[in-house]
């Protein structure tokens, strides 16, 4: 059975609540009544509401600013404005806070259930593409009830329907582009793209076009037009991964399209406008890049308007048992084999031992490892101390190479690639990165990859 709409009319004048309420009640929505803003946030925080009726001109709380509350609180739930005193700039003023249309009192009857339809359709199609949206690019939930991750849910609830930019901060596989997708698909643009660009897997001559886009013959090699990152977000959000990599060329440039909501392409004079929300992240110190001359001061204060950081892994372990038992169930939605794989409360116990070098992105490697050789439905402690390479001390990993290996050649090879994929974990993958980090250039990284056939 399909569920009713439910309707909340917000209004200090009972005899236009009636008048609605009957009108509303024919058509067999679902209606609920509030007198005041105040009422009217209690209703919807309590509630199932589907769409608000307002009037503007109320006592104590009027109707624009408990429109800017219910968008704080439920920035997709649709609200009609209504109002005696309809002015353009008033209708304007609404639109711009979010409000789905603007109605003169007393409504015209076929105006009013028209505009009630399309809000309400509207409404469905948001929640509908929201789902294959996650369903195509994966949920975007937050797993984790610890108070640092509360405090993090509860951030990205107040902020993400404003336009406001925000630097994630954290180390390689804490969840800092989790937290970006969190943020655009509870905000106003969540219809929109969601264009992510990892700074540091793209060589710096290339970054500004891959950002900006070129024209057709703007350098060697650009046979044809290209839009850019800026473009492609237009409406939406560009997320700007490993920030802390862009060049200075490239951070000028990004700098002059967050003053001037303006780009131009590689090779060309036109300046294009582009609405586009700016979030960035980086598992760099930026104070410190600033300090060394390898930041730039004033667009760290551009990008940082709101900052986030999400804590390593070893400092939230309360959150562990959670996000294993969710991985290990998305692999049972994804592959009948792990269907009835579990974790024993002693398995847990162990993975909250390990020290999670790599974080999330680590634990979700080793819930995928434990359910692929453990011998036994339910994942034992004895699992995670086996599998787990992280579990074992340095001396027991050497020990067991001396022990297989014949040749001293063979030995400093195999310990040459491991110490290298377990870098190459801990930063993501990132050439860049990992090798700024054991020191060596990122030339020698690219040879030892094809010299041990190592892949990602």
């Amino acid at each position: 059975m399909t569920k009713q709409p439910q309707i909340l009319i917000t209004d200090d004048e009972k005899s236009i609540r009636n008048i609605l309420r009957d009108i509303l009640e024919y058509e067999s929505y679902k209606v609920e009544e509030a007198e005041n803003g105040a009422d009217a946030i209690k209703i919807i925080s309590d509630k199932e509401i589907d769409l608000v009726i307002l009037d503007i001109k109320m006592k104590g709380m009027d109707g624009l600013e408990t429109l800017e509350k219910i968008k704080e609180e439920k920035p997709d739930l649709p609200v009609i404005m209504i109002s005696g005193h309809g002015t353009i700039k008033i209708a304007v003023d609404a639109t711009k806070k979010g409000a789905f249309d603007f109605l003169e009192k007393p409504p015209d009857l076929n105006r009013l259930l028209v505009t009630v339809r399309n809000a309400l359709k509207s409404s469905e199609l948001e929640r509908e593409n929201k789902q294959i949206r996650s369903e195509l690019y994966g949920a975007s939930d937050i797993i984790g009830e610890s108070a640092p991750i509360k405090k993090i849910k509860d951030t990205i609830t107040k902020i993400a329907a404003t336009n406001s930019r925000v630097l994630i901060t954290g180390e390689n596989g804490t969840g800092k582009e989790l937290v970006a997708r969190s943020i655009h698909s509870q905000s106003r643009r969540a219809s929109k793209p969601f264009v992510d660009v990892n700074c540091a897997a793209i060589p710096a001559e290339l970054l500004e076009s891959e950002l900006f886009g070129h024209e057709k013959g703007a350098f060697t090699g650009a046979v044809k037009q290209r839009i850019g990152k800026f473009e492609q977000a237009d409406g939406g959000t560009l997320f700007l991964d490993e920030i802390g990599d862009m060049s200075p060329d490239a951070q000028a440039k990004v700098l002059r399209a967050l003053q001037e909501n303006k780009i131009t392409r590689v090779g060309g004079s036109e300046n294009i406008e582009v609405d586009v929300r700016v979030m960035s992240a980086t598992n760099k110190d930026l104070q410190k890049a600033i300090s060394d001359g390898e930041f730039r001061e004033d667009l760290f204060h551009r990008l940082s308007v709101i900052p986030i950081h999400i804590p390593p892994l070893r400092d939230r372990k309360e959150d562990i048992p959670l996000l294993a038992r969710q991985f290990l169930s998305e692999l049972g939605e994804e592959d009948i084999v792990f269907a009835n794989k579990t974790f024993s409360d002693e398995a847990i116990s162990a993975l909250k031992e390990h020290s999670w070098s790599g974080n999330i992105r680590e634990l979700q490697n080793v819930v995928e490892r434990l359910a692929i050789l453990s011998a036994e439905d339910e994942i034992a402690a004895d699992d995670v101390r086996r599998l787990v390479v992280g579990n074992q001390s340095s001396e027991k990993v050497v020990s067991e190479l001396i022990d297989d290996l014949e040749s001293f050649q063979e030995f400093k090879e195999e310990a040459e690639k491991l110490f290298l994929v377990k870098k190459l974990e801990k930063y993501n993958w990132n050439i860049t990165a990992t090798a700024e980090a054991i020191e060596i250039r990122r030339s020698h990284i690219y040879n030892k990859l094809k010299k041990y056939d190592i892949e990602r």
